[in-house]
């Protein structure tokens, strides 16, 4: 790729580090909110179609839950983009450029989505059956929205098609007839039914004194469908492995030792989880499920960083050191966090109280 195509990165003003740092704490939140979003609609749509006066009573607990999760998955996702656009900016603003079209299209559709939901949730019972038919409009919306993001992080990486721009110059191209896309778009939209269903599991369990029969079903549905799309992910996850090129796969074979030791981390993990979620202990497997997913992030970070070795490294950023930015942000950070715990805490005696 010749380094003509790719613009000068931008100046930062504390060293990449702490960027890298901050992407890899605050990734995972999106990811896990994201996940709980995704996943969670997906069963609720499942039980809403399926009828039952139960599984009723579950679709419209997670309506209810549903504009939060979309929320926290938003804003949880404004860190992370940030802390990415300032190490890969270079990267990420020729890649939306690249698909243009459909990635200016991600705020209507999301804009759609969000009002969807919320009809969904305050207009649950006089929807009657067409709630069920715009709860799933809407989870279409989402894996859209997720299609054009995979889209947009594979591309970025794909340095080699940037001068494509000169023969594609509408914003319409996209990295999907990639033979990494569909594995990789695959597997993060399985991982993301996967801890819906823990979701489900969770929110289930809050509602055991109220209405056992919920519970109950919340409980089981939920857990085993972590069980048995993690099964399935898993080998979708080896699939997506093999279809890396071959210096990237090998990274995590033993040629980068600490990416070697962090992908047998999460393997072990991960027959942790399938053990934990069989015998239904719902707390042990968020804890192996929070842990699997930090460690994803920082496997993704390795991937990233190969498939970007020839063209560039974090080590060429130019630092012209400011660290009052930081300091403001850190503080920001603890206020927000704050915040956050309160919300939480007034929308946890909210739902109880209904």
């Amino acid at each position: 790729m010749s380094p003509a195509f790719i613009p000068r990165p931008d100046i930062i003003p504390v060293a990449w580090g702490w960027f890298q740092f901050l992407l890899l704490l605050t990734f995972p939140l999106h990811l896990l909110a994201m996940n709980a979003m995704l996943g969670g609609l997906a069963l609720g749509v499942y039980q809403h179609f399926r009828g039952g006066a139960t599984a009723l009573r579950l679709a419209h607990r997670i309506a209810v839950l549903l504009p939060l999760t979309i929320a926290f998955a938003v804003n949880f996702g404004v860190a992370p983009l940030l802390f990415s656009q300032v190490l890969y900016g270079h990267f990420f603003y020729v890649s939306s450029i690249l698909m243009g079209a459909f990635w200016l299209a991600v705020i209507p559709i999301l804009i759609l989505a969000y009002y969807g939901a919320y009809l969904y949730d305050f207009r649950f019972a006089k929807l009657g059956g067409i709630g069920r038919w715009l709860a799933l409009v809407v989870l279409c919306m989402l894996l859209v929205i997720g299609y054009f993001f995979s889209n947009n992080m594979l591309l970025m990486l794909l340095t080699e098609r940037f001068a494509g721009y000169f023969e594609q110059m509408d914003g319409t191209m996209l990295a999907s007839a990639d033979p990494t896309f569909l594995p990789r778009y695959l597997h993060m939209m399985l991982g993301a039914l996967a801890v819906g269903g823990l979701f489900v599991a969770l929110t289930g369990r809050y509602r055991a004194d109220r209405d056992p029969e919920l519970a109950a079903l919340a409980r089981d549905a939920g857990m085993s469908t972590f069980f048995w799309t993690t099964v399935l992910n898993t080998l979708f996850g080896l699939w997506f492995l093999l279809a890396q090129p071959r210096e990237v796969m090998l990274m995590f074979m033993g040629r980068n030792m600490p990416a070697t030791i962090c992908f047998t981390l999460a393997l072990l993990l991960v027959v942790g989880v399938l053990i934990a979620a069989w015998r239904r202990k719902i707390w042990l497997t968020i804890w192996h499920t929070v842990a699997i997913v930090y460690l994803m992030a920082f496997m993704r970070a390795w991937m990233r960083s190969e498939y970007l070795r020839e063209v560039f490294n974090l080590g060429q950023l130019q630092v012209v050191t400011e660290y009052s930015p930081m300091l403001f942000f850190f503080a920001v950070l603890v206020f927000g966090i704050g915040c956050i715990v309160w919300m939480l805490q007034k929308t946890r005696e909210a739902l109880a109280a209904e």
